[in-house]
């Protein structure tokens, strides 16, 4: 599943939509206390109150929300699960009966439920539908629009929300004309912002993919390794985040703990350059230890060879074929500015004048030298030059 893919169901979820059907919606309250189902049901998508849809609507686009990688996860199911989730969700993919899907989805909770302990209550949100995709791009000119030729893609999306307590207020009754103090006990859902769940078959070049399952996660580079493991049944995935702290390995071992700023720019404008020439692939770019090996070796690091970066594959990830993501080993700001963290402040600085950063030894301490064009103004006064 690439970005587009990803781009093209979440923008399908919005109201009065041509290109989406949702037919059932299934509510499930868990109580905290007792970590058990206190209430369900199960209702027919078009006879819920709009403002209750939209609502809806926004918490399922919320979910579908992220990069690849680090807020969404394309699994692929474990072979050898004893009760494997995607038998269950292929069941209720396919069924017509309502009915069914319900009980195939109270199933699920009961999953969800196992070793699970939830700090607070919690609604788990069901829906299944279909989405369209157009089988050719739309043509404006032409007197039929690419719209006519659709697939129909059925789908299962859930969604985990928590809840909190409203806050307690003071009232002004217009009519007493008084203040009142108001306490409200009924829990506020939180669909503003989703802490996990899943959009069920993935898809691969624009066909639903009953194989894999799009997982998605609330927290950036924290995906829940029960709710993969347990509920889903899935195989978990490595993050953006962990992807490129083995990239750190791997180029530690290659080429020494120590590199100057402007072999690090140069590694990283290699790397973007990598991603900006496949922007057209549906496949995100990939590095095996080739890629990296030529990476180093323009970027000016010596004494690299295709065997070294091949041997330090191994002892890093004990795969020497392994294929990094370029987007996920880039620095989280490469596109705007990489940071600098110290103890005394947090620098940012572009990419491409990461060259111009040094760190120097002066009179016995560490420092940053930075070489600038220009004189350097803070909070609007010119900072005066010392002459080292």
């Amino acid at each position: 599943m690439n970005k587009k893919e990803v781009a093209h169901i979440r923008k399908q979820f919005k109201m009065d939509h041509d290109l989406l059907n949702i037919y059932d919606i299934l509510n499930v309250y868990i109580m905290k206390e007792t970590n058990e189902v206190y209430h369900w049901e199960r209702n027919p998508f078009e006879l819920v109150e709009r403002e209750k849809q939209e609502l809806h609507m926004g918490n399922f686009k919320k979910l579908l929300t992220g990069e690849l990688d680090q807020k969404l996860f394309e699994l692929k199911f474990q072979e050898e699960a004893e009760e494997p989730a995607q038998v269950l969700l292929h069941q209720a993919l396919v069924t017509g009966d309502p009915e069914e899907w319900q009980d195939l989805m109270l199933l699920l909770v009961d999953k969800m439920l196992v070793d699970a302990k939830y700090e607070r209550d919690t609604v788990i949100t069901f829906v299944r539908g279909q989405y369209y995709l157009p089988t050719k791009a739309r043509n404006e000119e032409a007197e039929e629009s690419g719209k006519d030729e659709v697939f129909a893609h059925p789908f299962i999306l859930c969604s985990v929300n928590s809840t909190e307590k409203q806050k307690k207020t003071l009232l002004f009754d217009y009519v007493e004309r008084e203040y009142k103090y108001n306490v409200n006990v009924d829990p506020i859902i939180k669909l503003s912002s989703p802490e996990q769940g899943f959009f069920y078959p993935s898809v691969t070049d624009n066909y639903s993919d009953v194989n894999r399952i799009l997982y998605c996660t609330g927290k950036s580079n924290f995906p829940d390794p029960h709710f993969i493991e347990q509920v889903l049944t899935a195989e978990r995935s490595v993050t953006a985040l962990e992807e490129r702290a083995i990239f750190e390995d791997i180029v530690k071992e290659v080429a020494g703990e120590e590199l100057d700023a402007s072999t690090i720019a140069q590694v990283y404008e290699e790397i973007q350059y990598v991603i900006e020439t496949n922007e057209e692939e549906e496949e995100p770019p990939k590095l095996d230890y080739k890629d990296l090996e030529r990476v180093l070796t323009v970027s000016g690091v010596e004494n690299v060879t295709p065997e070294k970066v091949e041997r330090a594959f191994e002892t890093i990830i004990d795969d020497r074929n392994y294929e990094l993501k370029a987007s996920s080993v880039m620095p989280k700001y490469t596109t705007k500015s990489i940071k600098i963290d110290t103890k005394v402040a947090t620098i940012s600085v572009s990419p491409q004048d990461l060259k111009y950063v040094k760190q120097v030894n002066f009179q016995g301490k560490r420092c940053i030298m930075i070489e600038v064009d220009e004189d350097v103004v803070i909070e609007g006064f010119t900072l005066s030059t010392e002459t080292l």
